[in-house]
């Protein structure tokens, strides 16, 4: 048996925001206190996904690409600073719903707060403030420093 299948399980949703940056080490760092392991989520839709009934269909779209990217972001974020298990999700779908399955059975939820402006630094963000609504897990929502 996985040592980690037991393991709290820490999700954090990384979008390549300076906020989401601050959830993704936010994460590292509550998961290292408790034991636990990173999922870190980053969900893409296709331009043609949503308002169509045709079946979604996108060819410039590279999976393995995106992936390598993925990786290399994780990597440029946290360098060498990976005290625990983290594994990476790259997940087509609407980010607030890929969010809210992965956090199914998760120790918490970890998300970054979207805010350029004095007014919208007031406001959390759309996919923030969806899974701090609809979460079944604790929800923390880290700003950029």
């Amino acid at each position: 048996m996985d040592p980690h299948d037991s393991a709290p399980r820490v999700v954090v949703g990384v979008d390549g925001s300076p906020s989401s940056y601050a959830a993704l080490r936010w994460a590292i760092r509550h998961a290292t206190l408790i034991g636990g392991v990173v999922d870190a989520i980053a969900a893409w839709e296709p331009p043609s996904h949503i308002g169509w009934s045709a079946p979604v269909v996108d060819s410039s779209f590279d999976k393995d690409l995106a992936e390598r990217r993925f990786t290399e972001e994780l990597h440029q974020v946290l360098e060498a600073d990976r005290p625990v298990e983290v594994r990476e999700h790259l997940v087509m779908g609407d980010p607030s719903d890929v969010l809210l399955a992965a956090a199914q059975g998760a120790e918490v939820l970890v998300v970054g707060g979207h805010g350029h402006s004095s007014f919208t630094r007031a406001l959390l963000g759309s996919v923030s403030m969806r899974c701090a609504q609809h979460a079944t897990c604790p929800v923390v929502i880290v700003r950029p420093q």
